[in-house]
């Protein structure tokens, strides 16, 4: 049973960890986004952000 829940805790910490690296990384794209002074890295970041976040680009 111990070992069943070292395997749960350790898949718990993993899932949580890899949660905040992506939190991470659209935050980091979200802000270059808003904050680039060129057009077309604001641009590319909003083209990665929309593939982060899994949308579709506006029409």
């Amino acid at each position: 049973m111990s070992m069943l829940l070292s395997i749960l805790h350790d898949g718990t910490a993993l899932a949580a960890a890899t949660g905040l690296t992506y939190a991470g990384a659209v935050v980091t794209v979200a802000a270059a986004s808003v904050l680039s002074r060129s057009p077309e890295r604001r641009r590319d970041a909003r083209a990665t952000l929309t593939i982060l976040m899994r949308r579709r680009p506006p029409r």
